[in-house]
């Protein structure tokens, strides 16, 4: 299937059947293939490097980027900052050691990104083996221009390894001349470095030809005379040096290569079945070559005599259920091309594993060409509105085939076909599953919700996308439609979404080229909306409104399709050698998919007629954007609350929760009401007394109180534990409202299990611990039989910045040996303390965010010494207490290290999770209280003849109060919305500002309220003074205020304003 194209590399050719008739190529591409005039003779062909005989380091990026986690075009700012005095340039001219270069490349990464960014892995994958590999279709072109008498040359914007030698991946012996700007000290477009060049060949520069993927490379290349070609695709960039030379470039069959060992098939018996079908002319010897790309159904070219033929077969091993159905294909081919749509030449289905041991059919090699780039590069906008005219056309021959006349009416089921597909590929997806996704997850009860009704049946590809059609080279017509796999009976607006996948799809995205950042009008390419209407008119049919169902369920498909590539890549079945890359895709399509669901409910709950009166309870969703307009900026939009099932909704209060969590809530509360507030006075004397750092029997009690009525382990989101294996199953935004009943109440969170540091160690060891660690540790910290700590912050560094840490852990033996000075470490006192998350680290001289590893450390072991608990504002908050301890020659052992060395910071900032809200959230809760513990005691206290509550200065503070705390809420349930919806990165901003936000207000509230109650407001009566003393105290705790306000405003100067005014002053 066309999957398969989306696990290579752009710079790969996708096509496995296209051949180019000799002399039409130009024709096509006109504006790139000319020659001189006059007959200009070319001695030599330069090749830049990069992009051209590899993959460029733009490309590389990309991929690597997405797959993690990183921001898109961070590697390309940071390889582009400062031109020729940045970086990336003075590492190419050699005045940068490759330590150096790494170091400074990864701070100006990392602060283009405002996260940390590992550039020695990327900077890894970009030298290794796997990726640094010579195009085939190059190495087969310097081999002919050589064999013709030409030279060739290496002209390259290079580097040096940290073993002092150039990089550079190439077979040395294909070139008379290679330059390297690394050795030269000088770099391209410098017109020193081509004149060096043609100086080591001996030519003039009209006697050469250059080949570059960077426009300014080629323009200063064309200044000197010599002749240019850009590469945006090696296929088409050998075509036009084809034409420029006069002679062909490609030897054998495009886009094929011998037959990978683990796909080999037997050539006699095939031979032998070959010749009895085609007949006693069929002799010769047989030639067998495997196409490029097809690893769902592995592709064969066979030659025998005069025939050319396609060989499609099962892969070999155990399958999924229904998967690469062969004779599915052979019988939609047959049928369609009797019906007249443009299909290959079938020939025979052949149902005996004997022959090659699975079945197999054959159809007739049919020439033509493949558009493997959907923004069509190199054609007159023109040709592009008249090859998607095309595309379209055919769609629509298909989509009105008579199904009972040809045939077809029983090869499928008739009518509930997103049911069955929603129900298919879920099916498929769970066979193949490796790990959980969260975001399949989230469709796979999501789509059956929102399934829409089939208003009409036909036959439907299944696959229907520009790269899956055949081409007439010469005008645009389609020859064929490939690809046949995925066809059944049902709703023919699944093959227009699937069509429109690349307009959602970025041209930087490394496996597939979309456009969805060009600009479509002056490409020729009709939009998504003129696509689907242009469809529409063709067919005679009304528009639909639910087509963001249809693009959800698109991608939720192909990521179904990738992972089952990825799964069989593991046993060796898939045939192409990239398949195991497509494991990192799926996460990426998956998180597309629920991008449009969200965007879907948004439109559902637009449409949804209001059938009850308006009540407080609003929902905010995310966009919304068009359909089809994918590039939109985000917007908000409320609307009164008509139904929980309107997914993606941001719900402000309690009201509008599903039916399951609002009891859930409701529940809480009483809880709240009937056990905890009544006992705080009990608890908090406790506190005070000197049994204090013992455990209060009453918290233990109210625990098995709180487990038995289901009030446990609320904190996990779903997105970390979407079986709901751990917790209660509730997004982030369904626990902040949770959350913020259990902030009432300074006891409440641990009463749950929901309290800090556990909570963030629980979710780090969901997220990152192996089994053996989850049975150690998770079980029991689940199960509320133990706490633990976290050690981090140290008194002699600014341990804001967790880079600056210094305690070190060293390797002895088989165990690691942890020593380091650490403070404030929250709960390290309390008996029950059995686990100390430790960070430090690991490798003092790594790149800056890889020194720091994480290890589990058990509290008996020898050398951790507590030096002494740590108060905040004279409150030592037993018995968890905040210790300052000193870790002297701990030994651990190695298997209870995190995810191996170096991977501190990330399991650092990945722990902060969800976890990162979690204090705002109770915040809230705190300042509820405060603010109603004012209003009861202003209505009680008479001051200067007459109730507080009619003085002015009281109201004016209560009308504050409520405004800030609204303010406040409203922030913190916005950013855990974006959390669910979009991830925590892209909350970044949100998440920074409710971090500035929620702590002050909190602090002036409370302060508020104080000031009402007069002295009262200091003691211990009330829970006032304490929830004053941690409101000022979380200013530090998730970070300093100074921190978020840095972040706040670096990401809010990156925005554009949305009324661009000159700053000079008007007159």
């Amino acid at each position: 299937m066309c999957i398969r194209r989306l696990l290579h590399p752009s710079s790969l050719h996708w096509a496995w059947r296209t051949t180019v008739l000799k002399g039409t190529w130009r024709r096509q591409q006109g504006t790139h293939c000319w020659k001189r005039s006059g007959g200009s003779t070319y001695r030599a062909v330069i090749f830049d490097m990069g992009g051209v005989l590899i993959p460029s380091p733009g490309t590389v990026a990309a991929g690597w980027e997405v797959q993690n986690h990183i921001p898109s075009g961070t590697i390309l700012k940071a390889l582009t900052k400062d031109g020729e005095n940045g970086p990336w340039m003075r590492f190419m001219r050699g005045e940068m050691t490759t330590e150096g270069f790494l170091e400074e490349f990864e701070r100006l990464c990392s602060e283009i990104a405002k996260t940390s960014v590992p550039v020695d892995s990327f900077f890894s994958l970009l030298t290794s083996e796997q990726v640094a590999k010579q195009f085939p279709v190059m190495t087969q072109a310097i081999s002919q221009i050589r064999a013709k008498g030409l030279q060739t040359a290496v002209l390259s914007n290079n580097f040096c390894l940290s073993n002092g030698k150039s990089f550079l991946p190439l077979d040395r012996k294909q070139f008379d001349v290679v330059v390297e700007s690394c050795l030269e000290g000088v770099c391209k477009p410098d017109p020193g470095i081509y004149q060096l060049c043609l100086e080591r060949l001996g030519l003039q520069p009209s006697e050469s030809i250059f080949l570059d993927d960077l426009g300014s490379n080629l323009k200063a290349a064309a200044s000197l005379g010599i002749h240019t070609i850009k590469v945006e695709d090696p296929e088409t960039a050998v075509k036009e040096l084809e034409s420029l030379l006069g002679f062909p470039l490609h030897v054998g069959v495009p886009n094929t290569h011998p037959v990978r060992k683990s796909m080999e098939i037997p050539k006699d018996a095939l031979e032998k079945y070959l010749k009895d079908l085609l007949g006693t002319g069929a002799t010769g010897p047989l030639e067998l070559l495997q196409f490029d790309h097809g690893q769902s159904n592995p592709t064969y070219f066979i030659r025998l005599a005069d025939h050319q033929l396609v060989l499609r077969k099962k892969p070999p091993g155990a399958l999924l259920p229904s998967a690469h159905a062969i004779e599915r294909e052979f019988r939609i081919m047959k049928a369609l091309g009797n019906a007249g749509v443009p299909v290959p030449t079938v020939l025979d289905l052949c149902e005996d594993s004997s022959i090659i041991g699975t079945p197999f059919y054959l159809m007739e090699y049919c020439p033509g060409i493949i558009y493997k780039d959907p923004s069509l590069p190199g054609l007159e906008p023109s040709w592009r509105q008249a090859v998607y005219t095309a595309m379209n056309q055919v769609l629509c021959k298909i989509h009105s085939v008579d199904l009972q006349a040809v045939g077809l009416d029983n090869y499928g089921k008739q009518g509930d076909y997103f049911p069955r597909q929603v129900r298919t590929w879920t099916k498929q997806y769970r066979a193949a599953e490796t790990s959980t996704i969260p975001a399949m997850e989230r469709l796979i009860q999501w789509l059956p919700l929102h399934l829409p009704q089939q208003q009409r049946t036909t036959v439907v590809h299944g696959d229907f996308r520009l790269d899956n059609l055949l081409f007439h080279p010469e005008k645009a017509e389609v020859l064929a439609v490939l690809d046949w796999e995925l066809s059944t009976l049902g709703d023919p607006f699944a093959d227009v979404a699937y069509s429109c996948l690349a307009h959602y799809l970025p041209s930087s995205f490394p496996m597939l080229r979309g456009f969805r950042d060009q600009d479509v009008t002056k490409l020729g390419i009709p939009t998504a909306e003129e696509y689907f209407r242009m469809y529409c008119l063709n067919m005679g049919i009304p528009p639909i409104e639910n087509w963001n169902f249809y693009m959800a369920f698109s991608f939720f498909r192909v990521a179904a399709i990738l992972q089952g590539v990825y799964k069989r890549s593991l046993t060796g079945q898939a045939s192409s050698a990239m398949a195991k890359e497509s494991g990192k895709l799926t996460w990426f399509m998956s998180d597309l998919a629920w991008d449009f669901a969200v965007k879907e409910g948004f439109h559902v709950f637009k449409e949804m007629p209001a059938t009850k009166p308006l009540i407080r309870s609003l929902h905010t969703r995310a966009g919304p954007q068009s359909f089809l307009n994918p590039t939109g900026v985000r917007s908000y939009s409320s609307a009164a609350e008509a139904s929980y099932e309107a997914k993606g909704g941001l719900i402000i209060s309690p009201e509008g929760l599903s039916p399951r969590v609002r009891e859930l809530y409701d529940r809480l509360r009483h809880f709240m009401e009937q056990h905890v507030y009544p006992v705080e006075p009990e608890l908090q004397r406790h506190q005070t007394s000197v049994e204090r750092w013992s455990p209060s029997p009453l918290i233990e009690d109210l625990k098995e109180k709180a487990k038995a009525e289901g009030l446990w382990n609320l904190f996990l989101p779903l997105e970390t534990d979407p079986e709901k294996k751990y917790g209660a199953g509730l997004t982030n935004l369904e626990y902040a409202h949770l959350c913020e009943v259990m902030g009432m109440s300074l006891y409440a969170s641990e009463v749950f299990n929901c309290s800090a540091p556990d909570t963030g160690n629980m979710e780090l060891l969901v997220r990152y611990g192996t089994e053996e660690q989850k049975a150690c540790w998770l079980v029991p910290l689940l199960e509320g039989k133990i706490r633990s700590c976290f050690a981090m912050t140290e008194p002699q560094v600014a341990s804001s910045d967790a880079s600056n840490i210094e305690a070190s852990i060293t390797e002895e033996g088989g165990s690691y040996v942890l020593n380091g000075h650490k403070w404030w470490i929250s709960g390290i006192l309390d008996p029950r303390c059995k686990l100390c998350v430790f960070m430090g680290k690991t490798d003092p001289q790594g790149p800056r965010h890889r020194q720091q590893s994480i290890l589990l450390v058990p509290m008996d072991t020898p050398g951790i010494k507590v030096i002494r608990p740590l108060t905040v504002y004279g409150l030592d908050d037993a018995p968890g207490g905040h210790g300052e301890v000193r870790f002297e020659h701990v030994h651990v052992p190695k298997e209870n290290i995190v995810l191996g060395p170096g991977h501190g910071f990330e399991i650092a900032q990945g722990r902060l999770g969800p976890g990162r809200i979690h204090h705002c959230m109770r915040l809230i809760g705190y300042s509820e209280r405060a603010l109603a513990l004012m209003k009861t005691r202003v209505k009680s206290r008479v001051a200067f003849g007459k109730p507080l509550v009619e003085h002015g200065t009281i109201l004016a503070d209560i009308a504050q109060s409520r405004v800030d705390i609204d303010q406040a809420r409203l922030l913190v349930l916005k950013a855990a919305h974006l959390m669910d919806v979009a991830g925590n990165k892209a909350a970044a901003l949100e998440i920074a500002m409710i971090k500035m936000v929620a702590p002050s207000m909190a602090y002036r509230v409370i302060d508020r309220a104080i000031q009402a109650f007069g002295a009262a407001g200091l003691s211990s009566d009330y829970p006032l003074a304490h929830f004053f003393a941690w409101a000022r105290a979380l200013r530090f705790a998730d970070g300093p205020d100074e921190v978020h306000q840095q972040t706040v405003a670096k990401i809010e100067l990156k925005t554009p304003a949305r009324l661009q005014e000159s700053a000079a002053p008007r007159l």
